[in-house]
């Protein structure tokens, strides 16, 4: 996937799964749109059916610190990235 394909997908399921509708890439999605852990449990099932695989503990880990859509999609490129190597 693009890094423009995994943007759109994760504008998409932020719109069908979690009623936001056009956030900002760059806004604290905990602050400005109530984003909770339930949200992220969630938003991290969603990556491993987008990715077609399963989620490490140490991949879950690593995602507790994003906040902002543009940190979502540097961390699926990521995971993406290392799943082909």
């Amino acid at each position: 996937m693009t890094r423009d394909e995994i943007e759109k997908t994760m504008l998409d399921i932020f719109e069908d799964q979690f009623e936001i509708e056009n956030p900002g890439l760059d806004d604290d999605l905990r602050e400005m749109h109530e984003f909770d852990s339930i949200d992220a449990i969630e938003l991290l099932r969603e990556i491993e059916i987008m990715l077609g695989t399963q989620l490490t503990r140490e991949e879950k880990k690593a995602a507790m610190d994003i906040r902002t859509i543009h940190q979502i999609v540097d961390y699926v490129v990521n995971l993406d990235r290392s799943r082909l190597n």
